[in-house]
């Protein structure tokens, strides 16, 4: 269960991605006018939506991750993801040519997120639970990052554990936005996105050191 623990330290520490990417959504969400206790059930059932979306993307990353582990190439995609996410944060170059490969998902995911509009003109929890799950689908980096982490696990469980960890700890920060996110101003969450190049290039370190098999208990374990 360490790698479930792990995806909600993940998705934890970069929810502050999640507040400034993701707070209009969020603040967005229909229903804000129900009584506090109706409006934090059909928040969390916006979140589970999320989550499901998320163990879901971690299953078809793990058999991927699984091949790769059975094919022994499991230490040196950890080191090439992490060198990958270092040059994103620190060479312009290189960031703008992931930017454009990030846009290829979003002409992908046009059609399958399209019902969100609509699901956004009713208030029933039943549309909330659907837009959580379309949510999951956004082209969204913070979760590609997580993603190319679930994929180093090496086990088809390990990564959907990472990856429902990591919806369930984006969970406080998306609640808070979406209960009281006119408290949250348009420059907070902007700073808060500026921390984002931080957390990329920190999972990026910790990503090569993994890679390099150095038994390190938890950082780097021996494989």
């Amino acid at each position: 269960m360490s790698w479930a623990f792990a995806g909600i330290a993940f998705g934890f520490l970069g929810s502050f991605h999640c507040v400034g990417m993701c707070g209009p959504l969020a603040l967005a969400l229909p229903g804000a006018d129900r009584n506090t206790f109706s409006l934090f059930i059909s928040r969390i059932i916006y979140n589970v939506g999320r989550v499901i979306t998320y163990s879901v993307l971690g299953l078809a990353v793990g058999l991927l991750s699984r091949m790769v582990s059975i094919s022994g190439f499991q230490q040196g995609l950890s080191i090439a993801i992490g060198v990958v996410l270092l040059l994103g944060v620190t060479v312009s170059q290189f960031r703008s040519k992931l930017n454009q490969w990030k846009a290829y998902p979003s002409r992908l995911m046009k059609k399958a997120t399209s019902p969100i509009k609509s699901l956004f003109g009713k208030g029933t929890l039943w549309s909330l639970f659907l837009i959580g799950l379309l949510n999951g689908l956004l082209p969204c980096g913070f979760v590609y990052m997580g993603l190319m982490t679930a994929l180093t696990s090496g086990t088809v469980l390990k990564s959907v554990y990472f990856m429902a960890g990591f919806g369930m700890g984006t969970i406080p920060a998306m609640l808070a936005v979406s209960m009281a996110g006119g408290l949250i101003s348009v420059s907070v969450r902007r700073r808060l996105k500026q921390l984002s190049p931080y957390f990329i290039a920190l999972v990026g370190i910790l990503l090569i050191l993994r890679g390099l098999n150095l038994a390190i208990p938890f950082i780097s374990p021996k494989l």
